[in-house]
């Protein structure tokens, strides 16, 4: 049997690669940083950013392929888990003779050349961003044969998903905030990014790949087709563009083209949408 490790699997990408690769028949091991995966499983506590601590992992598991979900978006150690941790585990996964596909973000474009395909250019204007930009020349000089996916927004149908929580909070009356009218991602539903990283764990594709879903949307427009997934009021929704005092840090408009991936993968990438069972509103 296979063997597959999961960096980062207590996340919502983490969990599902995890369930999905073991309905699929992988051995699946998975690390955690914080808090243990809600589900059975064979679990590892593991700091990415101490380069010790992933060898000792990796000799230990001895997987045939890592799939590295890890990562900080904030706080004193997201430089450390987010760019560094990569390099780490980059490097013990190529000396375990192990394949490595790496998660990465559309938070590297700063959103002034749309659409944006694999030969694009970094140009990140956060931190995170950089972070994530700086993952990626690690992990293609120090495992070339690796694939790195970028991908966009990822939405669970699991009402504690950070993404889906917040709009049915707010939809519901329980949360305030404002979604983005001028904000647009390719969001992709959870389960279909997680058949893509398995597929790609078992093949041999090398280099950077875009995995997002076939719908451009606004955050807004993503809050109404989530909140009409679950039945409630998507005119409750606040709305607005992004704030002049926010334009430095939020990226307005970020569209990945997934042109390359939906000729290579099996997995179908679809529009959120379609993800959602149903149909586009037509109201305002």
């Amino acid at each position: 049997m296979q063997r597959l490790l999961i960096t980062g699997a207590s996340g919502t990408l983490g969990r599902n690669v995890a369930r999905i690769a073991t309905q699929q028949g992988w051995q699946v091991y998975g690390t955690y940083h914080t808090r243990v995966p809600p589900m059975p499983g064979q679990w590892l506590h593991l700091d990415v950013g101490d380069r010790q601590a992933v060898m000792v992992v990796l000799d230990k598991i001895e997987p045939t392929a890592v799939i590295h979900t890890a990562f900080r978006q904030h706080g004193e150690a997201m430089w450390s888990t987010t760019a560094e941790g990569p390099a780490f585990v980059a490097q013990a996964t190529r000396d375990a003779g192990a394949r490595l596909v790496h998660v990465s973000s559309d938070a590297i474009f700063d959103g002034t050349s749309n659409s944006y395909t694999e030969a694009a250019k970094p140009s990140p204007r956060t931190a995170y961003g950089a972070a994530k930009a700086a993952a990626e020349v690690a992990v293609s000089a120090i495992a070339p044969q690796a694939a790195i996916v970028r991908t966009s927004l990822t939405l669970s149908r699991d009402p504690l998903d950070a993404h889906t929580r917040f709009i049915l909070d707010v939809a519901a009356g329980r949360g305030e905030g404002i979604l983005f009218t001028d904000q647009y991602r390719c969001p992709v539903g959870v389960d279909d990014l997680a058949g893509a990283l398995l597929e790609l764990a078992a093949g041999t594709f090398a280099g950077v790949l875009h995995v997002a879903g076939a719908d451009v949307l606004s955050r807004y427009d993503l809050g109404r087709a989530v909140a009409r997934a679950y039945h409630l009021d998507a005119a409750s929704l606040k709305s607005g563009p992004i704030p002049a005092l926010m334009t430095s840090t939020v990226v307005a408009d970020i569209r990945l083209d997934s042109t390359l991936a939906r000729a290579l993968l099996v997995t179908r990438l679809r529009g959120i949408h379609e993800w959602l069972g149903m149909e586009p509103s037509a109201e305002p």
